[in-house]
């Protein structure tokens, strides 16, 4: 799987980053969800696994032509938490082409989730007004 940056919310020590892939997905990196009060409210099959990513993350889809505001909260986003952060719900990312163009820390994982669940989520943004 090849891989295409698209942006990521970082700083020293986070780094949730944005890719598009040559599969029609995009791959979403972020931190591992350790908490139980959100594990435990989770149904992840086999297979698949949660990251917590900052909500501002998604702005980058613009890189890829994707444009509006993520304001449906449904699969593959799974949970809101109250910090400006959301849960992404996807394939775990197993490829070793796509693993070797990331750098991932210990305390990340990356998922694997449709272009076209994602862009569902922008949607009804995109049929709104702008009230901001």
């Amino acid at each position: 799987m090849q891989l295409t940056f698209l942006g990521k919310e970082s700083n020293p020590t986070e780094s949730p980053t944005l890719y598009a892939s040559d599969r029609d997905t995009y791959v979403v990196q972020g931190w591992k969800v350790t908490n139980p009060e959100i594990t435990d409210k989770l149904d992840v099959p086999s297979g698949q696994t949660v990251v917590e990513v900052p909500a501002a993350l998604f702005a980058h889809l613009a890189k890829d032509g994707v444009t509006g505001t993520v304001s449906t909260w449904t699969h593959p986003i799974v949970h809101v938490t109250g910090g400006g952060t959301c849960i992404v719900q996807g394939t775990r990312v197993g490829d070793r082409e796509a693993l070797g163009q990331m750098r991932i820390p210990d305390h990340e994982d990356c998922v694997e989730v449709s272009k076209a669940a994602v862009k569902a989520l922008l949607e009804e943004a995109a049929d709104e007004p702008d009230h901001g």
